[in-house]
């Protein structure tokens, strides 16, 4: 399949696509009608890792975060990235933002970057919620869909939150569906830091 970044259907397609996921994700164990009505599908936090020799290509994804400063991932290989997909209203992100906050102060000083994906809110709802929460990283502001188009065909997103780490060479190493069990997510982290660069 030929994934060029210049046809004038790829946002279309992306957007399509996520919303797909997200609708099928309802179905997966952990979905509710509680998060139906929410307007966010509910993941079971359950997670899927990817060895060394699978993982595929880096993932590319160039963005703005919503201070307005440009974000390209290609500048972080060599550290492990770890992505989370998140939304204001989705009581799930808002649970586990103290515990993202409190890795990214943890595994600031050895080679981790957090970053934000949000396909949804404006600019003024972001900001209130990165406030409230005293998030210390960028989100990138995703409203084209890029962050999603470009997990295309690598892990499948299907639920919000999600969150997925990469290894220092940009690629796919891990992913969590729905919110994330701290201690899991640190072992995932752990595993990555441990590879050999």
């Amino acid at each position: 399949m030929n994934r060029s970044s210049g046809g004038g259907l790829a946002r279309p397609v992306a957007l399509l696509l996520l919303g797909t996921a997200l609708a099928l994700g309802a179905c997966a164990p952990g979905g509710t009608t509680q998060a139906a009505d929410s307007g966010y599908v509910a993941g079971d936090g359950s997670f899927a890792t990817w060895a060394a020799g699978e993982r595929g290509e880096a993932v590319e994804l160039t963005g703005t975060t919503y201070e307005g400063d440009p974000v390209d991932l290609a500048a972080d290989r060599g550290d492990v990235v770890v992505l989370n997909f998140w939304y204001a209203a989705c009581p799930p992100c808002r649970a586990e933002a103290p515990d993202l906050r409190a890795i990214h102060d943890d595994y600031a000083d050895a080679g981790v970057r957090l970053l934000g994906v949000n396909p949804r809110d404006d600019v003024g709802t972001a900001q209130a919620f990165e406030r409230t929460f005293e998030i210390p990283y960028p989100s990138v502001h995703d409203s084209d869909a890029r962050a999603v188009a470009a997990l295309e065909g690598l892990v499948p997103l299907q639920a919000m939150p999600s969150t997925v780490v990469l290894d220092r060479q940009g690629r796919v190493a891990a992913r969590v569906l729905g919110q994330f069990d701290p201690g899991i997510l640190r072992g995932l982290i752990d595993d990555v830091l441990a590879e050999e660069a």
